[in-house]
């Protein structure tokens, strides 16, 4: 192990390099936030396909908010997101032809429909999410419990402060 390493695995520097100096806390959390992003992006393509081998990566962030808050509009998920209209409804549609998504009509609005999980849908989303649950606490398992009850206390903070 080279002395970066070992000062990297020392300090949990992610890439064992530091910021530039004068960069301060804002160019760590810069750093932090990008990889984080970086291995968030591969772990969804990864998910996404446990689900279902045709899914697309950013498929599987719609199965959670639809596990949460199904059924919900199109548009609705497409905000939620901060994706446009038409990119949301080609997920969907493809999400729909590999069995994992169905429509209903909205009894509110005779024009528009409410998407919601099939029970296919359902069961693979739970048997990944359970992996994958097992896995981030397993990742965290040398952490003390009160720590990884913070870091997601505060990704729920910074999650609201985003949406808003």
């Amino acid at each position: 192990m080279t002395q970066a390493n070992r000062t990297a695995h020392e300090t949990g520097d992610t890439d064992g390099t530091q910021p530039a100096p004068g960069d301060g806390v804002a160019g760590t959390l810069e750093r932090e936030l990008t990889v984080l992003f970086r291995r968030a992006r591969a772990a969804s393509g990864e998910l996404a396909r446990e689900v279902h081998p045709g899914l697309e990566a950013a498929a599987y962030g719609l199965l959670v908010r639809l596990h949460e808050a199904e059924p919900e509009r199109a548009t609705d998920l497409a905000a939620y997101f901060g994706v446009g209209k038409a990119t949301m409804s080609r997920q969907l549609r493809a999400m729909e032809q590999l069995g994992l998504v169905a429509r209903d009509p909205d009894p509110a609005d005779g024009r528009a429909y409410l998407m919601r999980l099939t029970d296919e849908g359902r069961e693979r989303f739970a048997r990944v999410r359970r992996a994958r649950r097992e896995r981030y606490l397993g990742q965290l398992a040398a952490w003390d419990p009160r720590d990884v009850a913070e870091l997601a206390r505060l990704l729920h903070r910074l999650n609201a402060t985003q949406s808003g």
